[in-house]
């Protein structure tokens, strides 16, 4: 099925790499343009748009990415994490530790190359840089010089176009998720922050009040014994880019039963990034800086909406931390006030928002069996080892 082997230069449309601006990102403003460094790029190649920035510089615009751009982290534990832009994330600028090469579409189907680059052999020809435990560094020379095996155009593009319907229904449960969550924050604050007067049988409260925050363990002091299969850390990286990946650390599954993480687990990220969100990747290891927030008497909707409203506050205390990690404690949890409803009022808001967090859990899960289907099909569809000739585009 592999016609020949051809390099990653010989299919750009200049031959080469270029790298990025070497500029300092400055906080997001949409009136600037957004900065793309390597840790907006997750390892399967997606975009990580919690933590996004901007950059401020009259070259800018002299690096805006551009459809069928892909570029390469090259330095670091981050050396070969790839990101293929088609221009629906927006603009971009690429930043100084990223190497863009443009691909010729006349020359290859471009996602052929954005699939190649989150595939085994890909992976496994990074890592023959390695030095021991030590990543090594990659410069545009070297990138371009990657071996891409080339199939017939016409496979080509069956094979992109069964990947692209997964990833297109990933992103459109992330579409829908996005506005499920902007339903949510708007239902909470007129049923919550808009009351002239506390109702009858309502109380106020704190965020200790209505639920638990366990903070995770120092995971180095847990690793799997030799005849234990770990499970993965979960810690501040992973909770911000929503998975695990290959460089996340594994701990022992004989941990206590408090500190094991679930789907649909409500985490907040106290130290460092800040964050709260529902975990949805695999069983993991609580590591510490994170709180696993939980409760005996109140549900996940009410929590995790009271949680993720003080967030920007805990945020701004942790801003004025002197300290070179930013950090809330738990008196700042005590003194963060909730209203906590009477029964009845409490069900009936339930009864709207507690569809609406279990369907965002639920479309999260789906997109993690969507991404497992889509890397076990890519391997088989490369190696010729699904027959495709039936299929019509």
């Amino acid at each position: 099925m592999i016609e020949q082997i051809v390099t990653l230069a010989s299919l750009s449309v200049d031959g080469k790499g270029s790298y990025g601006i070497g500029a300092s990102a400055v906080p997001f403003s949409t009136e600037l343009y957004t900065y793309l460094r390597i840790t907006d790029i997750n390892d399967d190649g997606t975009l990580n748009k919690n933590d996004l920035k901007s950059v401020d510089d009259e070259k800018a615009g002299e690096y805006l990415l551009k459809p069928n751009d892909i570029v390469f982290a090259r330095t670091g534990a981050s050396t070969g994490r790839n990101y293929f832009y088609d221009g629906s994330d927006g603009e971009f600028v690429y930043a100084g530790f990223l190497i863009k090469f443009s691909i010729d579409e006349n020359k290859v189907n471009p996602k052929y190359i954005k699939y190649y680059c989150q595939s085994k052999p890909y992976k496994d020809w990074i890592n023959s840089f390695n030095t021991g435990s030590t990543r090594g560094n990659i410069n545009a020379q070297t990138l371009g010089k990657m071996p891409i095996p080339m199939i017939e155009r016409s496979t080509q593009d069956i094979m992109v176009s069964i990947l692209t319907s997964i990833d297109e229904k990933i992103k459109s449960n992330n579409e829908i998720n996005n506005n499920l969550e902007q339903q949510a924050r708007i239902i909470f604050e007129n049923e919550f922050l808009s009351l002239e007067m506390l109702p009858d049988g309502w109380k106020q409260g704190s965020l200790v009040d209505i639920a638990n925050y366990l903070n995770g363990l120092a995971m180095q002091k847990y690793r799997p014994n030799a005849d234990e299969i770990g499970i993965p850390v979960l810690k501040i990286k992973e909770l911000r880019q929503g998975c695990c990946d290959n460089n996340t650390e594994l701990c022992s599954p004989s941990i206590k039963s408090e500190y094991i993480v679930h789907d649909g687990d409500v985490i907040f990220s106290w130290s460092g990034s800040l964050l709260v969100d529902f975990w949805c990747s695999s069983v993991c290891g609580l590591n510490q800086h994170l709180f696993k927030v939980t409760s005996t008497y109140f549900d996940k909707w009410f929590y995790y909406s009271w949680t993720k409203y003080h967030l920007d506050r805990f945020i701004a205390i942790a801003a004025d931390k002197a300290t070179t990690m930013g950090h809330i404690k738990r008196d700042d949890l005590a003194k963060a006030e909730v209203l906590i409803p009477n029964e009845a009022d409490y069900n009936r808001i339930g009864s709207i928002l507690r569809p609406i967090y279990d369907l965002i859990i639920a479309n999260r899960i789906e997109n993690k069996k969507l991404a497992e289907t889509r890397d076990t099909l890519l391997p088989k569809l490369m190696a010729g080892e699904l027959d495709v000739s039936n299929i019509e585009l």
